[in-house]
């Protein structure tokens, strides 16, 4: 599989550049904090402290970074020392119309890009089973998918840019179907049912769904630490309702959980996304699903 450089070793791309060692491939870790990518000595990735070395001579460089300007930033610094012909994937979660741009400065160098971000959170990424969104020339992603599977199912979606609008959908039915089930949980105990019991009667209805199975039970628990976090899925929701206004759409839907999650954003911004339980909390002041204290990070 040749050398790949993985840039951004956080809550995501940790577990992702250690699978990607235990499948063989030559990984160099690298991260704005070098501390992160130094922790890795040992599991399998190779750290390096400076861009240049960790993409010089990598026949790939994967990039799971904060948001799409860091990725910007990212890749103007490390465009010098790319190969031509290297094989760039972003499985950061951007705009499309960002991601339209990192293809376009890498084609400029004669390098090949693909935007692949991920669903499944960080357990996800420990277990390999992410979901994994690509946008990508067909021949490019035949090309690494192998690589991309070893992190979880690979599907192309689309041209370049498709990845984008695949999170962006995802993530729209991740974070609404998240403040409906913290709704039907909370209705439940305040009108005398037990949640939990509830929960357990619905999951194999139509209302079944892994939300439900997971954040379900977080929210029972009131297990907060972060996974998917409070500002993340705020940032992918701005940019969802940047997508529909460039495509002339109103969603309505998408406008009301976002302001749900503006609510929590200043007080919980790293807590998991299933805090938007507290988000209605807060708005039914003395209600309060089951008596476990808040875990919080």
């Amino acid at each position: 599989m040749g050398t790949i450089a993985f840039l951004g070793i956080g809550l995501m791309g940790r577990p992702m550049a250690i699978r990607l060692a235990q499948a063989a491939c030559t990984v160099r870790a690298w991260n704005r904090t070098y501390a992160k990518a130094e922790a890795l000595r040992g599991a399998g990735p190779e750290p390096v402290a400076d861009l240049a070395q960790a993409v010089q001579g990598a026949q790939v460089v994967i990039s799971m970074l904060d948001a799409g300007p860091v990725v910007a930033e990212v890749i103007a610094a490390a465009l010098p020392s790319l190969d031509p012909g290297t094989q760039w994937i972003d499985m950061s979660s951007t705009r499309q119309d960002e991601a339209l741009a990192f293809h376009a400065t890498l084609a400029a160098r004669g390098c090949r890009f693909i935007d692949a971000p991920v669903s499944g959170g960080v357990g996800g990424a420990e277990a390999g089973t992410l979901a994994i969104m690509a946008g990508a020339d067909p021949r490019d992603f035949d090309q690494m998918v192998n690589i991309l599977a070893a992190l979880g199912t690979p599907r192309r979606v689309g041209p370049v840019g498709s990845g984008q609008v695949a999170k962006l959908c995802n993530q729209l039915i991740v974070g609404a179907t998240l403040n409906v089930v913290a709704e039907a949980l909370l209705l439940a105990q305040a009108a005398g049912a037990d949640p939990a019991a509830v929960r357990e009667a619905i999951r194999g209805g139509f209302a079944g769904s892994r939300v439900l199975d997971v954040h379900g039970q977080r929210m029972l628990d009131r297990d907060f630490m972060p996974g998917g976090q409070v500002k993340t899925q705020l940032k992918d929701l701005h940019n969802v309702l940047a997508a529909a206004g460039a495509a002339g759409l109103t969603l309505p839907v998408a406008e009301l959980v976002t302001r749900q999650y503006e609510a929590i954003e200043a007080s919980l911004p790293a807590a998991d996304h299933a805090a938007a339980l507290l988000a209605l909390e807060r708005m039914n002041p003395g209600a309060r699903l089951g008596s476990a204290p808040d875990q919080l990070p």
